[in-house]
């Protein structure tokens, strides 16, 4: 390629000239290609070791005029062919026009002009992305294609120079991270290691530092570990690989491919050796800690952050921390943790204004809200700037709302991403239209619409003037106090006085407005109105499984309070989950759900509720509620984590009887209501909304810790489950102002001897005394661990289920099954990323059962069959590739799932004969196939199959015809070509093929007589027009075969004007390979270099005179019996396809070679040089 001129100082170091003129030499790299010695290794490994841009272009050409010593490097080709082009352009365009000029320097200055202008033409056709993108990464990228045969959908994110450890010895080389591939590659004096490495292959991945390996980071696959050190900046670098992986598992989890984002802005200037990519995904981590920081929606952007002092009026003081800007809110983090916090939504600001800066307070910025707060920046580095961006997104905010006001609400948002949908979803037909919602099902003026239930049932209750009473309106007092001093509402100051209250416990008539705060929840309202409402009409009336699912468990949600024992309740329960399950069909029903959000709707209003309800499955407890409860199983392994830390001697024994997995499960998803008494429950669930998870760790960890010595006694995991729960029944609120509800799991406690209660206060005091320490990062790094492991281990569980399902239907073993099925899966994973025929959306169906919810359409299968298929047919693989996908695919949808992919007709191509042949001849005459091998697991499965339609047998088979004959012959000749007994099999074949013909002219004879029966017709030819009866009297079907045999010896063979493409492709695909004549068919020794054609719709069949435009014959015809009994004839073949093929060496060499799609060998530098020129 064109490059942009520089110096060079010494040309003819390590370099090689091969061609030269006046004005520019051509030259090649010392090393490359053939030979080279000593020299050429060591520079090659100078080249891998100093990253050389040699190593990816090892040819070049220079620009030299007269005497001078400076030469001018202007172009440089990763191989001659490209080179040489460039060559030959200078040599025709330039020569003649630079020895016009007189002066040297005109003629420097010319050329490096012209070059110039050449690149800035080829930069206008280049992509968006490619232009961001340095000169320096892009040649990086080249590389990593070129020695791992990427194509170019993989886009590389960074490279890093480091040392890979193979056994003790390190390799240093360069490590490649790309979007789906851990790539590594070195080449020190002749050896080289080369390593591909699946994100989604990875299982752990760890940075640490030991004696033998120092600070590294180690890279885990179910197979093997892998370890690589000497980094520049090893934090960068698997930050960096931690959201790679991250990605890989989302991709298995929820099979979403990386999709750039394409509304990153652009960087003022280019950076060095940075991509796009690593921009953009430097973007997300960022916008993630700020989302998770101050509770805000998964469609908000972090657009910068700056550091700046904030003005506290309750602390008469300026506060230090960064502000934080993005398209909806203006954000305040104090330096100090727990200091102060403050989120402004942009609705809510009425005047940006500068106000005039002093010694005591530069660059002051002031913003007022509606609600007449002021807040008070200072000590901004860019005041300017920032003003104007607030003014930016406030322009917008207010067009933004009024749309949101007068429109649908389905355009309320369209930035979501699919796995948390925050627009409604489109409506899907429904029967019965005309029926659909003409009852209203949810208004402004149900009860349940107003105020939450627990208000509307203690209406009647008579005011108790008593001691727990007094206590409640102090809390209600000390919160008045605060709202007074920090204000209230979405922009008040949070600090640690805020944390203090929730400790102790939040007012029953203030929990739904905090819980709303806290949460976030109160910003998605704020900006979606009426959209509830919408989307209840919308879910109400329509019966899938998820509101199956919620019917069922609506009566068991907290049937002990007497909000839930009357319809007003159930009904609001019904329209808060039927309008989530409705609006993330990702996560539809789930269990736990029922049971939190009763609690919700205590508290809440419908609207409320439902938006908490987002909140918590969204952003809060992430995953916890989809189909395999992953979050919950994730931070399940988290606690384990937690437990051996803080408690190490516990967790050993706990592990020993299995009781760690047992009990958190429950406490996670329901957030200890289920397990708790309601009134204790509901504190830990205030302080859940105002902390986050770590709340619910640290209770964990103090409930363990409180019964450390009753548990280490133990023996069994039942006597640790009663000593747990009893603890657990016992936590008692005794400041609650409600009516005592009665627990479901007292019946756990003994009725000897009650146990000592244990005020939920002091349980809460004592988690944030030992365990306060907890950090929400370090959570989220020990999430990441566990989300690896999980999430791979939920993928070798859903494959032993596969294999569970399948193996009574399928004659492969166990071993076999489990290795196919990691080949299909991997297939189906690379096509949503390197490109295939139908979106990922398509292929996956996660309602579906395993075995049926990964697909790949044809261009998979090929790669897959070619890679296990026994036999090499040649050219014509691709033909018989497409015949056996068309016989997998059932129902036509031009994909085939595993289920599919593993029947019988699959074990066809390792099986005998009989189950094979139909497979060879034409396509039509194959999809109606269905055969049964009567063994005795054919008996088995029909026993477990008798209730379905008898399925086809060979006898229903569809007679064979000319053409399809022909085609069977085809490919029979392909398959045998390069087998160790050719000539012997070419020698069956044509004694079978001779004898088919003799059998099929006879049959003519009985159908010209009228005995043919209608329902053995063959399969009519495709588009071809009735061929003339041939005399029967002639020389039969050993004539017709040898004139077909005969006609391979023309010396051009061009397929006639009316065949078609796939014919015209497996007509020249026939192998080149002699056939000898034997028995009764006449024709001459075919020479080597022959190829056979002609039998196509217009081939050889019938001599000279088909040629001339005749058809095949209509009425000959044999049966699929007919061939079984001729090929059973020659021993060869029988022996060629019943001999055993070894399906697992085939699996081996292909899992060695998944990994990555080699387009070519690139086991070598050298042999690259080698294919390159």
């Amino acid at each position: 390629m064109w490059i942009t001129p520089e110096e060079v100082l010494l040309a003819n170091a390590l370099w090689v000239s091969e061609r030269a003129n006046p004005f520019f030499i051509l030259q090649r790299r010392k090393g490359h290609g053939k030979g080279g010695g000593i020299t050429g290794l060591l520079v090659g490994t100078l080249d891998v070791v100093l990253d050389s841009s040699a190593r990816v272009a090892p040819y070049r050409i220079l620009h030299q005029t007269g005497d001078s010593q400076l030469f001018w490097s202007i172009a440089c080709g990763s191989s001659r062919k490209e080179i040489t082009e460039h060559w030959e352009w200078l040599e025709t365009n330039l020569l003649q026009t630079l020895s016009i000029f007189d002066n040297d320097d005109d003629i420097t200055t010319f050329v490096k002009g012209k070059i110039q202008g050449i690149i800035a033409e080829e930069n206008k056709s280049r992509q968006a992305q490619e232009d961001e993108d340095c000169g320096k990464f892009r040649e990086a990228e080249l590389k990593m294609r070129k020695l791992f045969g990427m194509p170019e959908e993989e886009k590389l994110v960074n490279y890093y120079s480091c040392s890979y450890w193979k056994g003790r010895v390190p390799r240093q080389g360069w490590l490649y991270l790309s979007v789906n591939h851990l790539c590594f590659y070195s080449f020190l004096l002749g050896k080289e290691v080369t390593l591909v490495v699946q994100w989604t292959d990875v299982t752990q991945l760890d940075k640490n530092a030991t004696l033998v390996f120092p600070e590294s980071v180690r890279v885990s696959t179910r197979d093997t570990e892998h370890y690589f050190s000497m980094f520049l900046n090893i934090n960068d670098t698997f930050k960096l690989m931690e959201q790679l992986a991250n990605i890989a598992m989302r991709q298995l989890l929820d099979n979403e491919g990386f999709a750039a984002d394409r509304m990153l802005p652009k960087p003022c200037k280019t950076l060095k050796n940075v991509s796009a990519l690593k921009r953009d995904l430097d973007a997300r981590a960022k916008n993630e800690r700020y989302r998770a920081l101050f509770r805000l929606t998964q469609d908000e952007r972090l657009d910068g952050h700056t550091d700046c002092t904030l003005w506290t009026p309750f602390a008469k003081m300026h506060v230090v921390g960064q502000m934080f800007v993005s398209n909806n809110y203006i954000c305040f983090a104090s330096r100090e943790e727990d200091l102060c916090q403050l989120i402004i939504p942009l609705r809510e600001v009425s005047i940006v204004e500068k106000a005039d800066s002093s010694s005591v307070l530069p660059s002051p910025l002031s913003i007022s809200t509606k609600n007449k707060m002021t807040f008070l920046f200072a000590n901004l580095k860019d005041r300017d700037f920032l003003v104007q961006r607030i003014s930016d997104f406030l322009q917008r905010t207010p067009d933004r709302l009024c749309g949101l006001t007068g429109q649908s609400v389905s355009h309320s948002n369209t930035k979501g991403s699919p796995s948390t949908p925050t627009s409604l979803p489109p409506t899907p037909p429904v029967l019965g239209t005309g029926e659909l919602p003409l009852v209203q099902h949810y208004s402004s003026s149900l009860p349940t619409a107003k105020q939450g239930l627990l208000s509307i049932y203690q209406k009647d209750q008579t005011e108790d003037l008593g001691p727990k009473a007094t206590k409640e309106k102090m809390k209600e007092e000390s919160w008045n106090i605060h709202f007074f001093e920090f204000g209230r509402g979405v922009c008040m100051y949070r600090t640690s006085k805020t944390r203090d209250l929730v400790l102790k416990g939040i007012p029953e008539s203030l929990r739904g407005e905090l819980w709303l705060l806290f949460s976030g929840a109160q910003n998605e309202m704020a900006t979606h109105p009426s959209y509830y409402a919408e989307l209840v009409e919308q879910a109400m009336g329509r019966c899938t499984l998820a509101t199956e699912e919620i019917e069922r468990d609506l009566h068991r949600s907290m049937p002990e309070h007497h909000a839930f024992q009357n319809e007003m309740g159930i009904a609001a329960l019904r329209r808060v989950l039927t309008a989530y399950a409705y609006r993330n069909p990702g996560i539809g029903y789930c269990q736990a759900m029922n049971i939190v959000t009763s609690v919700l709707l205590l508290y809440c209003t419908e609207e409320e509720a439902f938006w908490l309800l987002v909140a918590l499955c969204e952003r809060m407890l992430p995953d916890y509620y989809n189909t395999r409860v992953v979050g919950a199983l994730v931070d399940q392994g988290v606690f384990e984590e937690l437990t051996r830390e803080c408690l190490p001697l516990l967790y050993e024994h706990m592990q020993d009887l299995g009781v760690i997995s047992t009990i958190s499960l429950s406490w996670f998803l329901t957030l200890f209501l289920s397990v708790m008494p309601f009134d204790s429950a509901v504190l830990l669930v205030d302080c859940f909304f105002y902390e986050g998870i770590k709340v619910i760790f640290q209770v964990s960890l103090a409930v363990l810790h409180a019964n450390m010595e009753q548990l280490l006694a133990c023996t069994d995991e039942g006597e640790a489950m009663t000593i747990l729960g009893r603890y657990l029944d016992n936590v008692v609120n005794k400041q609650t102002v409600s009516a005592p509800i009665p627990h479901l799991h007292a019946l756990l406690t003994s009725g000897d001897e009650p146990p000592p209660e244990i005020d939920v206060f002091e349980l809460i005091k004592t988690s944030y005394e030992k365990f306060g320490s907890l950090r929400a990062d370090v959570i989220e790094q020990m999430r990441f661990k566990q989300r690896l492991k999980v999430i791979q281990c939920l993928e070798d569980t859903a494959k032993r289920s596969v294999v569970r399902a399948i193996m009574t239907e399928s004659a492969f073993a166990i071993e076999e099954l489990e290795e196919l099925y990691v080949l299909f899966k991997a297939k189906h994973i690379m096509s949503c990323y390197w490109g295939a025929s139908s979106t990922p959306a398509e292929r996956h169906d996660p309602s579906l059962p395993y075995l049926e919810q990964y697909r790949i359409d044809s261009g998979q299968f090929g790669q897959l069959f070619s890679a296990l298929s026994p036999w090499s047919c040649g050219m014509h693989t691709a033909t018989l590739s497409a015949r056996l996908f068309r016989l997998l695919d059932s129902n036509k949808d031009s994909l085939i799932n595993f289920k599919e992919f593993v029947t019988e007709k699959m074990e066809s191509v390792y099986s005998p004969l009989n189950t094979l042949l139909p497979l060879l001849s034409k396509k039509d005459a194959v999809v109606r196939l269905h055969v049964k091998i009567k063994d005795y697991k054919y008996y088995l499965r029909m026993w477990a199959k008798e209730k379905e339609p008898k399925k086809e047998t060979i006898k229903d088979l569809p007679r064979m015809n000319q053409e399809q004959f022909i085609e069977l012959c085809k490919t029979l000749y392909n398959m045998f070509s390069e087998d160790p007994l050719e000539q012997e099999l070419y020698h069956a074949i044509a004694t079978v093929a001779s004898l088919l013909l003799r059998i099929g002219e006879v049959g003519k004879k009985f159908t010209n007589n009228g005995s043919k029966k209608p329902e053995l017709q063959p399969l009519p030819a495709e588009d071809v027009p009735q061929q003339e009866k041939e005399d029967s009297s002639g020389e039969g079907g050993q004539s017709l075969v040898s004139k077909a045999l005969a006609e391979a010896q023309l010396d051009n063979p061009t397929p006639p004007a009316n065949v078609s493409d796939e014919e015209a492709k497996d007509d020249t695909s026939i192998s080149s390979y002699s056939v000898v004549s034997a028995g009764s068919l006449q024709c001459e020794d075919i020479a080597d270099d022959t190829v056979l054609i002609g039998c196509g719709v217009g081939g050889a069949i019938g001599g000279n005179d088909f040629r001339r435009g005749s058809a095949p014959d209509a009425d000959w015809s044999i049966s699929f019996e007919q061939v079984l009994a001729s090929l059973l004839t020659e021993p060869a073949l029988v022996n060629y396809f019943e001999k055993k093929h070894d399906i697992k060496s085939k699996m081996a060499a292909c899992k060695a070679q998944r990994a990555v799609e080699r387009q070519i060998s690139s086991s070598s530098d050298h042999e690259l040089a080698q294919l390159s020129t």
